[in-house]
């Protein structure tokens, strides 16, 4: 595997889109069409903990500024360019709830509500209700106590259609009990822990991971049990 160039220092985050066909060294997919360097070597976003952001590309200042400031966490996407020799920004990956609020935001300029229609129309065409419902009630099978509507929202972020999520894998669409656990855990991990605060201050990924294991497992725990055992 070819070396990447190594990307220029910045504060934050920071995406790469390789020039040339990339794996993750960690779960080894691929070609990655962005990924992250973690001591050199490449990882796709949901190996970094990113996969659940979405790409902003640059042009729209406003909405770019607005978008980041929403977002509790976010990464600016880069791409070398040769000629110049230097890597040169391409967007910047946000939340998709803090995009919307940002689109809000900005739904006096014509771009952005062009920008929204096309989002939610992309949203409706990628939903597939059948498999939602069949994870949700996979992820309630599996956390009994788990209330209905934090499964479902779990189910319908992770079983966007193209999104390539854990419930778009193969062993996602199969319903098996790794992939249904690792969609419930990155949900805890993002939602009910100070993770993202972490990972936003600069503390490594595995070390975030590790602070945060307790607090990930205590509420697994609580949604193991039955909702009578939790009465």
């Amino acid at each position: 595997m070819s070396r990447l160039a190594t990307p220029p220092r910045r504060t934050g985050l920071l995406v790469v889109q390789p020039l040339r066909r990339k794996q993750c060294a960690e779960c080894r997919g691929g070609p990655l069409s962005l990924l992250v360097l973690e001591e050199g070597a490449p990882r796709c976003l949901d190996c970094a903990d990113l996969g659940h952001l979405v790409f902003l590309p640059r042009g729209d200042t406003a909405l770019t500024r607005r978008a980041r400031e929403e977002s509790a966490l976010s990464a600016v996407v880069v791409r070398f360019n040769r000629r110049k020799a230097r890597y040169e920004r391409q967007g910047v990956l946000v939340e998709e709830q803090a995009l919307t609020r940002a689109e809000m935001r900005c739904l006096a300029d014509a771009e952005a509500r062009r920008r929204r229609r096309s989002r939610d129309a992309r949203r409706r065409a990628a939903e597939d209700v059948r498999f939602t419902d069949t994870f949700a009630a996979e992820i309630r099978r599996l956390f009994p106590g788990c209330p209905a509507e934090r499964a479902q929202g779990i189910a319908a972020h992770a079983s966007v259609r193209g999104s390539g999520r854990v419930g778009r894998s193969a062993a996602g669409r199969a319903l098996s009990e790794g992939a249904v656990f690792s969609a419930v855990v990155a949900s805890v991990r993002h939602l009910d822990t100070p993770y993202d605060q972490l990972l936003m201050s600069g503390v490594p990924r595995h070390e975030a991971r590790r602070r945060i294991a307790a607090a990930v497992e205590r509420v697994l725990g609580g949604w193991r049990a039955t909702e009578a055992e939790a009465g």
